[in-house]
């Protein structure tokens, strides 16, 4: 089935609207799903370095040290890292369940959903008596990310007019890297507390940003696009029309709504909507996108960095008070390099993010794997080139890693789509999560020269497969692909004989 004509790339910017105050509130509402994330980034890399929580739940972690002094080893459990992946391995099953849901009930849900879920989570965890109730409370949290993650960015990107979407989606990154400063924070002056029990309060904590979500999506609207994917009777034209004429701050809002109900229509046909259907030869090149964006940025090696940074500042022997303030540091660099991509990201365009993201994080890599490989203690030169690959990650692959996919995908496919980022950004942090502490312990300073390696691949995978999308509304998305030296071939639709590859 053909899809509705796409106008060429040239009519991009017909489409109006300005970043409006009822606009800004809704997507900071929704964009808060991403402080569950973020938070959780950076309290469970935090509590496993404090020794009251090791000596309670993980007896043989808080005993052990290695031989010589070299800490490389000493958190090498494989009991300890499935309390850290065992969130993520929940994730990714949350987020596969999350997009039938998005789709049939709406974006709003999902996200009500998730803050619920991962509210249960935080408290269970501050109320954990032993490691299964540790590991059941890290589930809950797991499947409220998994929500949050597959509906968030959509929400997002659905609702931001198109020569501002890429700033109105990177706020979710943006409120990442605010839970992960948030939590960074707390860790520390909990691990201050001399009765014991500060990292309790750290896990607690997180109910207020869940609550927040939770509350918050109530009241909110649902986005256009979600509307007429629903339906396209005439009450539901018309809700979409107002909801549209709100968020953009227009009484003309016809074009773009004409374009809403045309993909809402091509999204009710056949299999759409499917796993299943994001697998026809028509779909590769956004297949491709949203396998393999969210598997590179998590090869950056920025899971090493916000799961175990507080170890890792511990392993080559800062006291674990300094480690926490040197990590909440890093956090505050996150911060303002994603706050400076969203200020750029809608004038420089994503491609060159990518590329001056790409170009920090191998140099600090570089220089982290050599500093280590040369003298085990040189605790501040890679405190300093974390800085480094923080602030490139920060620009580029953090807030790219979820913008790109996001607004790639035509409706058709776009839940699945995003539950397919949500999968393999769970999967491989999962992944990662569960092998770093053992790769630290047996390659030791070579797993940043791995980490370099994989940005150099991502680098060039920018440069060849991934299109410029600056201004392009979501809706005609489809020419970028037709303009493309690799992918122009994939995008006729209905082609059912052409080959994978």
């Amino acid at each position: 089935m053909q899809s509705p004509p796409m106008e060429p790339a040239g009519k991009a910017q017909m489409h109006g609207g300005r970043i409006t105050p009822f606009l800004l509130l809704t997507c900071a509402v929704a964009a808060s799903g991403g402080v569950l994330f973020g938070y959780d980034l950076g309290i469970s890399g935090g509590v496993t370095s404090m020794e009251p929580f090791l000596r309670e739940f993980f007896p043989a972690v808080h005993e052990k040290r290695s031989p010589g002094g070299n800490d490389y080893c000493r958190f090498d459990s494989q009991l300890l890292t499935a309390f850290t992946s065992s969130l993520y391995v929940a994730g990714l099953f949350a987020s596969l369940c999350a997009s039938p849901v998005t789709q049939a009930l709406g974006r709003r849900v999902s996200m009500i959903l998730g803050g619920a879920a991962f509210t249960a989570g935080a408290a269970l965890g501050g109320l954990a008596r032993n490691v299964y109730m540790l590991i059941l409370a890290r589930v809950l949290l797991g499947v409220g990310v998994g929500f949050t993650n597959q509906a968030v960015p959509l929400y997002l990107s659905e609702m931001a007019p198109p020569r501002h979407r890429g700033a109105v989606n990177n706020a979710f990154d943006f409120f990442i890297v605010i839970g992960i400063l948030a939590a960074n924070l707390i860790n520390y002056g909990t691990q201050r507390i001399r009765a014991h029990w500060g990292w309790r309060i750290s896990l607690s904590l997180a109910i207020i940003p869940a609550t927040v979500l939770a509350a918050g999506s109530v009241f909110l609207p649902e986005t256009p696009n979600s509307i007429l994917q629903r339906s396209t009777a005439p009450a539901s034209v018309q809700t979409a029309a107002q909801t549209l004429r709100e968020i953009r701050g227009a009484d003309d809002v016809q074009d773009e709504l004409d374009d809403m109900i045309a993909a809402a229509k091509v999204s009710k046909i056949g299999s759409f909507g499917s796993f299943a259907a994001l697998l026809r030869p028509e779909y590769r090149p956004q297949l491709v996108l949203v396998v393999l964006i969210p598997f590179f940025k998590q090869m950056t090696g920025i899971t090493a960095i916000a799961f175990y940074s507080p170890v890792i500042f511990r392993t080559i022997g800062l006291a674990e008070r300094s480690s926490l303030l040197s990590t909440a540091i890093v956090s505050a660099i996150t911060v303002a390099s994603v706050l400076g991509s969203m200020l750029t990201v809608d004038r420089l365009g994503r491609r060159t993010l990518f590329f001056a993201g790409g170009a920090a994080m191998l140099a600090s890599h570089l220089v982290v794997g050599t500093a280590l490989a040369a003298e085990f203690g040189c605790a501040y030169a890679v405190l300093a080139a974390t800085c480094v690959f923080v602030a490139g990650f920060g620009a580029s692959w953090g807030p790219l890693g979820w913008l790109v996919p996001s607004e790639v995908v035509p409706l058709e496919v776009r839940s699945p789509g995003q539950s397919v980022v949500a999968a393999v950004t769970m999967l491989m942090a999962a992944v990662n999560g569960q092998s770093l502490l053992a790769m630290l312990c047996r390659l030791k300073f070579g797993v940043f020269f791995y980490f370099a390696g994989w940005v150099v691949a991502m680098t060039v995978f920018v440069a060849a497969m991934v299109p410029e999308t600056k201004g392009v509304p979501i809706e005609r998305m489809d020419s970028i692909w037709k303009q493309h030296r690799i992918w122009k071939r994939f995008v006729i639709r209905g082609d059912q004989n052409r080959p994978f590859f």
